[in-house]
């Protein structure tokens, strides 16, 4: 079972999302002591048994012919929840740099990959965004099976990083307010990144609060290294340090700032925890080298509390 990124090295199929999600997923159940899916069918569906009674306009007349059954189409109106996964595609997900698959993107990749198969498990709809400067893609929310395998390919791709290139900044504030602007319908929104980029704590809230003023539920993952990126644990060397998403260069001894580095991280972060539980966002810290059942568990209550 794959359980975190370390698991991909001995992992062939790495490269099969649909497949790597089902094992994430899988694992993840076996290791629940109570299973969120007591009493309801795990298996998805596309049609329902037609009730007698109710109008034949959707019947499904080709599979009656193979089943001798009646089944009806299900919609998207039929769906337990609408969910939007929100993916930070900018440069500076790419680190650690040049770690094909163990980044702060793959981590993300998989992690979108292993909540949709859940949702769909749920009978829940699923639509994806992905961002760096601006919104590169944006689908809608739907259930259906050939909508999920497109929504594994647009991931495939991101997956293999030479899709993304250096230098894409983050702009997330102005990806939630556009957002905001294009979800008509009350959804879940789950938000990936690592929030590396020039917009304040406050500039990101205030594009929070328009999708909370819309009704919309909001989780989001801050999905760092927290051996490099919270600790800087780098040898105490002079070393050479990149800006993935400017491409402006240091060179310093990790040892002389290390101090610094970490309280304005902890700055940054303890403001934006603290603006969002103002407003019933929850902030979840996701370690790329931690298993991905934080993320799965933490999915899973914030939709107990949508439903």
């Amino acid at each position: 079972m794959v359980k975190q990124l370390s698991d991909l090295i001995q992992f062939e199929q790495f490269d099969n999302l649909e497949l790597l999600a089902h094992q994430i997923v899988e694992g993840f159940l076996i290791g629940l002591h109570r299973s969120p899916y007591h009493g309801f069918s795990v298996e998805f569906a596309e049609h329902r048994l037609y009730n007698k009674g109710e109008s034949t306009k959707h019947i499904d007349w080709k599979l009656y012919a193979r089943s001798d059954k009646m089944f009806v189409k299900q919609f998207e109106e039929e769906t337990n929840l609408r969910a939007y996964i929100v993916m930070d595609t900018s440069s500076s997900m790419l680190f650690p740099y040049k770690t094909k698959h163990q980044t702060k993107l793959g981590y993300s990749v998989l992690c979108a990959a292993a909540l949709i198969h859940l949702l769909r498990k749920q009978r829940d709809a699923v639509g994806l965004c992905t961002f760096s400067d601006k919104i590169d893609l944006l689908t809608p929310s739907k259930l259906s099976l050939t909508h999920a395998q497109l929504l594994y390919s647009h991931l495939h791709k991101i997956y293999n990083t030479e899709e993304i290139g250096k230098e894409r900044e983050t702009k997330i504030a102005d990806t939630l307010h556009r957002l905001a602007e294009s979800l008509h319908k009350r959804s879940l929104v789950i938000v990936f990144s690592d929030f590396t980029g020039a917009e304040s704590p406050k500039e990101i809230m205030e594009s929070l609060q328009h999708l909370r003023f819309n009704k919309h539920e909001v989780i989001l993952f801050a999905v760092r290294d927290h051996e490099l990126e919270l600790n800087f644990n780098f040898e105490n060397r002079p070393s050479q340090f990149v800006d993935l998403e400017t491409g402006e260069s240091l060179k310093l001894n990790p040892t002389d700032i290390k101090e610094m580095y970490q309280k304005e991280q902890q700055k940054f972060f303890t403001e934006l925890e603290l603006l969002c539980s103002q407003f019933s966002i929850d902030l979840i810290e996701a370690d790329i080298r931690k298993e991905f059942s934080n993320v799965l568990q933490s999915y899973l209550l914030k939709r107990k509390k949508f439903m």
